[in-house]
């Protein structure tokens, strides 16, 4: 994640990785300190409230079924067999960290209000206004992703059962994570976090939806979604060769979402510039993770 501040010294970045990369990530900011901002490093493992018996995710991770059908795939006895399911052994399935994002009140309880930024994403403009956007009542502010036909609710859900074919509209628009801003005080009046677990265990055997964070996140919000300018947020940047030059440009966020991360060799060139251009090659810390230029 890379962003440029202006008034840095109202910011405060909070930070949450897990117990191998914490020791680095406060190294990293004790010596390159990001101007007058604060920055706030926590350790998921840290949070003991996180636990199998008040998460679901967690503890349907820890099953025996679960494990079988990340880690096994159904046995396949060749490399095609085996192929489609290469998708579920992608390890942010199974961390945390991931799931994280349906916590958020408890990790900040102290706050009212937060802006979500996934790690994949760029900031290239003055994100202030976001914070006097009306949410009219609504938790999430959410740039919407659908076209005439994609990204709708029907792509990501299984609308053959009958909990989701009853609660929900198939051509309901989907939208994106990555920037999303939160109305905390909402999100405790309304039990999100409740909401969430209830689709999460009726979820144990996958029948609603097969993996991600993304179903269970328009579960979750539907209907309390307000949809932001897509100007806020320009997606695809990892998978969608087509996205227009302009929209690029004139977007606050960028996001690389995708298997082809700009930190990586299978990136698309032209989209590197705009993650590249914030990288300082000459620091001998990154020198070291020998990245493409």
């Amino acid at each position: 994640m890379w962003f440029l501040l202006q008034e840095p010294g109202k910011h405060v970045f909070h930070l949450v990785t897990d117990k191998l990369n914490f020791g680095a990530m406060n190294m990293w900011f004790l010596l390159n300190p990001p101007g007058n901002a604060t920055i706030h490093v926590e350790n998921v493992d840290d949070f003991k409230w996180l636990n199998s018996s008040y998460c679901p995710v967690l503890r349907q991770l820890e099953s025996a079924a679960m494990k079988e059908y990340y880690f096994k795939a159904d046995h396949p006895t060749t490399l095609s067999a085996g192929s489609s399911n290469l998708k579920y052994r992608n390890p942010k399935y199974l961390s945390m960290l991931n799931h994280l994002r349906f916590y958020l009140p408890e990790v900040y309880p102290k706050l009212d209000k937060i802006l979500f930024l996934d790690d994949d994403i760029v900031v290239q403009k003055d994100l202030t206004a976001l914070w006097s956007v009306d949410l009219k009542g609504n938790v999430n502010g959410a740039v919407e992703t659908c076209g005439e036909s994609f990204h709708r609710f029907d792509k990501y859900l299984n609308f053959s059962n009958p909990h989701i074919a009853r609660n929900f509209d198939p051509n309901a628009c989907g939208w994106a994570y990555g920037m999303n801003v939160f109305d905390l005080k909402e999100w405790k009046k309304k039990d999100i976090t409740g909401i969430y677990h209830k689709w999460q265990n009726m979820n144990e055997d996958r029948v609603l939806w097969k993996l991600g964070t993304l179903p269970p996140g328009l579960l979750t919000f539907y209907k309390l979604t307000h949809p932001l300018d897509k100007s806020w947020h320009v997606l695809g940047l990892g998978y969608n060769p087509s996205i227009d030059h302009s929209e690029i440009q004139n977007a606050a966020v960028v996001h690389y979402n995708g298997n082809m991360k700009p930190w990586l060799e299978l990136a698309m060139t032209k989209y590197r510039p705009y993650w590249t251009k914030y990288i300082k090659y000459d620091h001998p810390y990154v020198r070291g993770c020998k990245l493409s230029e």
